[in-house]
């Protein structure tokens, strides 16, 4: 009797990405770092507003905020033509969506350009098209498939110039800093590897409205001392700020 044999299958052009993005990330020195915060202010004030803002939306505006204070997280490591930092005048989160493609679950990875300048209606109604609109309609999934069949040697190509020659291409298309989550999911990352400067990601909320928050950074660019800042800074401007704007848009609608 013949044993059963296994079969050979294709990379889809989405999971080609991921392929380019885990060598390129696996070249950054990155070192993670990981808080206990409470944010039941936030879950309370987010809970009265119908539709509920999507956490990363809120957690990329209070993180572009505290760009503003540490310009570090606005700079990326560049090696060519030779090893220097540059540091771009504005924040760019990066945020991942999962959709349903025909083939397969895809995940985009939009971004926000100036989100710490942005409302918090206006993050959520941008990750809410990305979320709902036909893939087909949506230019960062087109982009993506145009650069998975761009051909091996040209695609390699354009990713290591894009991420290590022109600092305001890096950011234009990769973002200053990205926010990942499986939350929503039931649960959360423990490690990534981050090909950007600085990426959030977090786990899942207690009930009394703690959750583990993690970052995970370029250590190149900066040294823990300024991540363990940020992360006390992150809740004071969660529930200081993000709260108090989610009960004023409480009080508009």
């Amino acid at each position: 009797m013949a044993k059963p044999s296994g079969r050979s299958l294709p990379l889809t052009p989405f999971r080609q990405v991921v392929v380019d993005l885990m060598h390129f990330s696996s070249k950054v020195p990155a070192v993670a770092m990981e808080r206990r915060i409470n944010l039941a202010p936030v879950i309370a004030a987010r809970r009265a507003v119908a539709p509920h803002p999507a956490w990363c939306g809120l957690f990329a505006r209070a993180f572009g905020m505290l760009g503003r204070d540490y310009p570090a997280l606005r700079r990326c490591y560049l090696s060519c033509p030779w090893p220097h930092f540059y540091e771009h005048p504005h924040s760019v989160a990066t945020l991942n969506v999962e959709r349903q493609s025909p083939e397969e679950d895809v995940v985009l990875q939009m971004l926000v350009r100036c989100p710490e300048n942005r409302s918090l209606a206006d993050i959520d109604a941008l990750v809410r098209r990305h979320k709902e609109l036909p893939l087909d309609q949506l230019r960062v999934y087109r982009r993506s498939i145009a650069l998975a069949r761009t051909p091996w040697p040209l695609r390699r190509l354009v990713w290591w110039f894009s991420l290590n020659v022109r600092g305001r291409l890096r950011c234009h298309n990769f973002g200053t800093f990205g926010i990942s989550s499986t939350a929503s999911q039931g649960g959360g990352l423990l490690h990534i590897k981050p090909i950007l400067t600085a990426t959030l990601h977090y786990g899942l909320f207690d009930r009394d409205g703690s959750l583990d928050m993690r970052l995970s950074w370029d250590h190149r660019v900066f040294d823990g001392g300024m991540a363990a800042r940020v992360l006390v800074d992150l809740e004071d401007v969660m529930n200081r700020v993000i709260s108090a704007e989610l009960c004023s848009l409480r009080r508009a609608a």
